[in-house]
């Protein structure tokens, strides 16, 4: 029980056993997710902003935006939204972030596929 309520209120919500049952990302994608949260750390307060993200982020590559479905603006307020905020602080802290890219990583099957996508999205070497 103590693996899935992580919020400890006494039961697992949907969100909490998704999290539990994928477990952390490999030390690959783990590198890679790190590597782009300091791209944005600069300052080393263990957070970044929604500011800090927007001149890096790029939203040309998503599948909505090649298709003409959504404008790069709606896919970025449209990433915003779920990113993880999850106290609502304006601020996403590193383990918000490690738990989005989680997420994110659970739905790519290839490693080099993973790294690629993060290098694009944020304009990594």
């Amino acid at each position: 029980m103590g693996l899935f309520d992580t919020d400890n209120d006494g039961h697992v919500d949907f969100n909490e056993f998704l999290v539990g049952i994928r477990g952390s990302l490999n030390a690959k994608r783990q590198a890679m997710v790190d590597k782009a949260f300091l791209k944005f750390d600069a300052d080393g307060s263990l957070s970044i902003t929604a500011a800090d993200l927007r001149g890096v982020y790029n939203c040309s590559m998503h599948p909505k935006v090649q298709s003409g479905e959504q404008t790069e603006d709606e896919v970025f307020l449209e990433f915003l939204q779920n990113f993880g905020d999850k106290n609502r602080d304006g601020m996403i802290s590193r383990e918000e972030w490690n738990e989005y890219y989680a997420a994110v990583s659970s739905s790519v099957d290839n490693d080099e596929h993973f790294v690629q996508l993060m290098k694009a999205a944020w304009k990594l070497d």
